[in-house]
């Protein structure tokens, strides 16, 4: 295992975020110390039953917590933020960010109840501050979030820029524009490593402005005639402004659906931002305006099970309702793995009688990642002597590598979760793989995501469970017809009747097929009866259930 970072070298190591949206936690090593940036969340799918969070598996630095010198955080999306309160108590370590982003993390951690637990540090936008051996600077970017930033990484190996999430947004509408001097002069400071943003690197031109979404926002929702529901990340303050403004020029009141909508907007203003936002219409009172005179604004964008505009399709909703000849606009992205639930929730609004749309057949959203026209713009200015792609799937990684390349990038590496990339002395290189995985959000439990109850769950949403109990005598003979309990197997018809009692003939026969001194043992009693039921149950469903005996034996 790789000792502590050395004086004379510089390291990158990627726990999530590297092969994957989301999961966002990378790691730099300088002189014995490690500086963590980002601690973000991942969404579960179909493959992690009952679990609605994923976390980055943070095992490793933990046994090194005497080397985390602190963790910044670039930017408050949940993909960059959202872990720090559920393993903040294995890495104890000061947290830095702007004033915004604190604001929307102090509300995480006093959801834990860890606010006076947590040393949170405010850094002003675009400030200088020293953590461990890294002297470290903000440098302002642009991203569908308020206060985003790229960091800036001075070490006496070299110096590296960790862009987070960015794109070169000229009209942000809400926060201050990117600091395009701040960036052209980055050259002249000397950029060992660019570690970069690869979501679009697959995608050609320009991620789009802001200020273009509103103007056609306001122009589609002008030609709709009854209720009208946007949804949009929540900390996308800037799209949220907008719905204000579209809401004021179509002659329509804001509603927010979603607590987090309500976080987000006190954060903000909390910071100084949406000083001017016009009254807000209470979500109970929406059912009383006429519908040609309310917009909604909802969380849901992703198809979340528990989201505001996913109960509202369920008809679930305690207070929104939804009509025939109402609209739903998707004023978002399809997230990698989400598309499954996503494409649920819009059903469900079509079955409604809902018109729904999306960035597929209407200008409604922009990404908050750079494509392909503005990574070139940012290795024009920075001109580093290594690429290291980071946020995304290996097939964006690779694109990016490849732009890189395309710029006269001298050395490009392609990193993976786990891989531990030694930038300097000599060319960079791979010089470890360390232990990485997935931590799993399980009720209240952190649990691995692929350990033994998430497991278990799986494999009984896949094959099914029988759970049978015998009662025996203390010769191990039958004392009362076993009782045999399928899920997921079979139906309710008389059929399947016939099959559960030729199951329990089938345990029958082989529990009496036994010797005495056998059926007098319990473990073997009920290793027979389980192996018989279960190959009984595979043979006539093409299942392997979990199977589970109760053998009750009576004195």
């Amino acid at each position: 295992m790789h000792a502590a970072p050395g004086a004379d070298e510089l390291l990158f190591l990627p726990l999530g975020g590297t092969g994957e949206v989301g999961m966002n936690l990378y790691l730099y090593g300088h002189a014995g110390r490690w500086l963590m940036v980002d601690c973000g969340i991942g969404f579960a799918d179909e493959r992690t039953p009952g679990i609605d969070l994923l976390l980055p598996d943070v095992g490793w630095i933990a046994e090194r917590r005497d080397q985390l010198a602190g963790i910044v955080i670039t930017h408050a999306h949940e993909d960059h933020i959202g872990a720090v309160a559920y393993l903040w108590d294995r890495l104890r370590c000061p947290v830095y960010g702007t004033p915004f982003t604190c604001a929307v993390l102090r509300r995480k951690l006093e959801e834990q109840g860890l606010s006076d637990e947590v040393d949170v540090i405010e850094v002003p936008i675009g400030g200088h501050f020293q953590v461990g051996p890294f002297d470290l600077e903000l440098i302002t970017v642009t991203h569908s979030i308020l206060e985003p930033s790229s960091l800036f990484i001075r070490t006496s190996c070299g110096n590296l820029l960790h862009t987070g999430d960015w794109k070169l947004d000229p009209e942000p509408l809400v926060g201050a524009n990117y600091d395009r001097a701040r960036l052209e002069k980055l050259a002249s400071d000397g950029v060992l490593a660019l570690i970069g943003d690869s979501t679009n690197a697959m995608t050609p031109g320009h991620s789009g402005s802001e200020v273009d979404v509103r103007a056609s926002l306001k122009e589609l929702v002008g030609t709709l005639k009854n209720r009208v529901v946007m949804t949009c990340f929540a900390t996308n303050v800037a799209r949220l402004e907008t719905a204000a403004e579209v809401a004021k020029a179509t002659g329509r009141r804001l509603c927010l659906v979603g607590r987090s909508m309500h976080n987000i907007v006190r954060a903000a203003q909390d910071c100084g931002y949406l000083q001017n936002l016009p009254p807000l219409v209470d979500e109970r009172e929406v059912g009383h305006l006429p519908r040609n005179e309310v917009m909604l604004l909802a969380t849901g964008s992703q198809g979340e099970a528990r989201s505001a505009l996913a109960r509202v399709a369920r008809g679930e909703h305690p207070h929104v309702v939804l009509e025939k000849d109402d609209t739903v606009i998707f004023s978002s992205r399809v997230i990698p793995g989400n598309e499954k639930a996503i494409f649920e929730l819009q059903n469900n609004l079509v079955l409604r009688g809902v018109e729904v749309m999306t960035e597929a057949d209407h200008f409604v959203h922009v990404s908050g990642h750079p494509c392909r026209e503005e990574l070139l713009q940012m290795y024009q200015w920075v001109r580093p002597q290594i690429a290291v792609p980071m946020h995304g799937e290996p097939r964006h990684l690779l694109a990016h590598a490849r732009l890189a390349e395309s710029c006269q990038v001298p050395q490009t590496v392609v990193p993976s979760d786990g891989t531990l990339i030694r930038l300097t002395p000599g060319k960079p290189q791979i010089v470890d793989h360390v232990p990485v995985g997935r931590l799993a959000l399980d009720g209240a439990n952190l649990v691995p995501s692929e350990g033994g109850a998430v497991r278990e769950r799986r494999k009984l949403s896949f094959n099914g469970a029988a759970v049978l109990t015998l009662v025996v005598d203390p010769d191990g003979k039958l004392a009362d017809d076993p009782q045999l309990a399928l899920f997921g197997l079979l139906g309710d018809d008389e059929a399947a009747d016939d099959t559960v009692e030729e199951a329990i003939d089938a345990v029958e026969a082989a529990v009496e097929r036994l010797k005495l001194n056998d059926r007098r043992r319990d473990a073997i009693v009920h290793e027979t009866a389980r192996l018989a039921l279960r190959r009984f149950l595979q043979r006539e469903t093409g299942r392997k259930p979990a199977t589970e005996v109760h053998l009750v034996r009576l004195d």
